[in-house]
């Protein structure tokens, strides 16, 4: 094992918190293959719909999800890859224009544009997390993917600016400082589930990725190989959860298990024979339902999640450009039946996400739609590797290290990705 080529991701789900620790083999900056050498998951109780409202609570989530993992991978990390999403993220599209200074457009004619369209005044609540060129345009052609090398005398860049808010953000590192790690980046979960569930075919026909997380269903849209569109749902699995507890009569808990143990979101493929027993009780006594009747309800909560999606990137004028259709991934993706209701929804057709590419290792324990966001941000952080910028900086597995203190990350997140988004 290369202990300089580890990387760890952490995604601190509304249900549960997931790391993930890995070693890059390959060395392509395009796909390097990552093997999975841990794994670990602790439930979440800190976490509001995605955004930190215990830091207590999350740090013993986080400790407990990363030491499992080093455990199991048998070597301490030092830095994690976090995820973060929410209704706290915003994005704009930003153009910046410099003039070619030689006969032909060269790297440094393309950093001046881009510094350009990067330099918008973001708010003193906001902080700017990724920022992806999208296309350039020559002289008055558009459309243009790399212009290095084209001659020309004005170049013009259009940049995908994604930026967060701040006080999130800011828990979130606090949190994870407090476990005894460090935050190397915070990244987007949607464009971190892309990286590992949509192949490329997919982002450039035009994709909708659909994240349904316990708390929120996140949205990314792709087309022409870059993204487009960013949203948020703010429903779940969590919402199926309770609608069951209070259709059934049931605990949370038991609404938890049936929905594990029999729960299907699309209703036409549950047998109308099939009847299910329910926890009894001292005041109900013995109970049994169709089957159906769960699956009815979790088939209504879902599509009506389906259709919020819908009509996000209806407005946001990208249903019509999906030729390669849905891909649903996340948590609350994993019941039988979401990918046949999610075709039904949209009118096209849907899979469901889960990794599997260009991973070795312990591939097959991620191997599921919750791990997406997780084992996207290991390979996020296997891309930084290749690109040259550094791992989680590992270590054999022996005395507990101090837990680093917080630095100046704010500078070094406001990278370009140009090369994976």
């Amino acid at each position: 094992m290369n202990l300089d080529r580890l990387v760890a991701g952490l995604d601190i789900g509304s249900a549960k918190t997931t790391a993930v620790i890995a070693e890059v083999v390959g060395d392509l900056p395009k796909h390097p293959t990552v093997n999975i050498l841990g794994v670990g998951q602790a439930r979440t109780t800190g976490l509001r719909r995605g955004v930190v409202a215990d830091i207590d609570e999350t740090t013993r989530s986080i400790m407990k999800a990363l030491q499992d993992a080093e455990r199991m991978a048998g070597a301490q990390v030092h830095t994690v890859y976090a995820g973060i999403a929410g209704e706290h993220v915003q994005a704009m599209t930003s153009k910046g224009i410099a003039s070619v200074t030689g006969s032909e457009i060269s790297k440094a004619d393309v950093d001046r544009a881009n510094s350009v369209a990067r330099a918008q005044a973001i708010p003193q609540d906001r902080e700017l997390i990724h920022a992806i060129p999208q296309e350039y345009t020559v002289d008055k052609n558009i459309g243009i993917r790399d212009p290095v090398g084209m001659i020309g005398t004005r170049l013009e860049t259009e940049m995908y600016l994604v930026t967060i808010g701040s006080s999130p953000a800011m828990n979130l590192r606090k949190a994870v400082e407090k476990s005894g790690y460090k935050v190397g980046e915070l990244v987007l979960e949607p464009l971190a589930s892309a990286l590992s569930v949509l192949t490329e075919d997919e982002k450039e026909l035009g994709v909708c990725l659909v994240e349904m997380g316990a708390g929120t269903t996140d949205v990314a849209v792709f087309h022409e190989g870059k993204i487009r569109h960013l949203g948020t749902v703010n429903y779940g699995g969590n919402n199926v959860t309770s609608d069951i507890v209070h259709g059934l009569g049931v605990t949370q808990a038991d609404a938890e298990r049936l929905k594990e143990a029999y729960g299907c979101a699309y209703e036409p493929m549950v047998e109308h024979s099939e009847i299910i027993k329910l926890p009894s009780t001292v005041a109900q006594g013995d109970r049994q339902i169709p089957r159906e009747l769960l699956a009815h309800i979790i088939h209504q909560r879902t599509a009506e999640i389906f259709e919020l999606v819908m009509r996000d990137v209806e407005s946001a004028g990208f249903l019509k450009r999906l030729s390669a259709g849905v891909v649903v991934t996340g948590g609350a993706a994993a019941q039988p039946g979401t990918g046949e209701l999610a075709s039904e929804v949209f009118g096209t057709g849907a899979r469901v996400g889960e990794p599997g590419q260009f991973l070795g290792g312990l591939a097959d324990s991620v191997q599921a739609p919750r791990f997406s966001t997780v084992v996207g941000l290991v390979q996020y952080g296997a891309h930084r590797l290749a690109l040259g910028s550094g791992g989680a900086k590992g270590k054999r597995l022996s005395m507990a290290t101090a837990a680093p203190s917080m630095d100046k990350l704010a500078q070094r997140l406001k990278t370009w990705l140009q090369d994976f988004f």
